[in-house]
């Protein structure tokens, strides 16, 4: 659960929400960190070196539901997302696709090459939906400013568990795990693979 349950999905208020963390500060380095709700402990935010993953929204729980109510809601999560890609494609360009199965692969086999930071977040978050990517975007944030990347993606943990969109900015490239650039300018920053 997120601190985002029982929250309508607002197009308006992600998108403003999508343009605050882009300009938000951070870590530079250290370990990853996952914050929850002093009260609640539900999931807030996830930081570590480079990079800021927070829920935007999150469904209703699935618990008995069957097709084809499930697939209404899959549907309606997809559809969150591809709007919010949309809105965001207006205002910093066409997005990119991120694919995770490789990164989601290294994870399951548990002995083979390690899992970078920010996809085992994603992942300790049940973020298992590719990234709709974004950048770099020119972005002044706090201390500064410097081109940032900007990622959407749907998911969730079961088939009861609700789906849950959220979005992460990182100060360097995100590409997928094999080495596929997801821009075009890729090499100026460290890249998380």
């Amino acid at each position: 659960m997120t601190s985002r349950a029982g929250e309508p999905f607002v197009p308006a208020r992600a998108v403003a929400e999508a343009e605050q963390l882009l300009a938000t500060a951070v870590p530079p380095t250290g370990p990853t960190t996952a914050h929850g709700d002093p009260a609640t402990g539900e999931w807030t935010a996830t930081e570590g070196a480079g990079f800021r993953i927070v829920p935007l929204w999150e469904g209703d729980p699935l618990t008995g539901v069957y097709a084809p109510e499930w697939n209404d809601a899959e549907d309606a999560a997809e559809a969150h997302l591809a709007g919010l890609a949309e809105e965001l494609d207006h205002r910093w360009g066409p997005h990119t696709t991120v694919r995770l199965h490789v990164a989601l692969l290294r994870r399951q086999s548990g002995g083979g090459a390690p899992v970078e930071p920010l996809f085992q977040a994603l992942f300790a978050e049940d973020l298992y939906g590719d990234l709709t990517l974004w950048g770099p975007i020119g972005a002044a944030g706090p201390g500064g400013s410097g081109d940032r990347w900007f990622a959407v993606t749907v998911g969730h943990s079961d088939g009861d568990a609700p789906l849950v969109l959220a979005a992460l900015v990182s100060d360097r490239p995100v590409t997928e795990p094999n080495g596929g650039p997801a821009s075009p300018r890729e090499g100026r920053e460290r890249p998380y693979h």
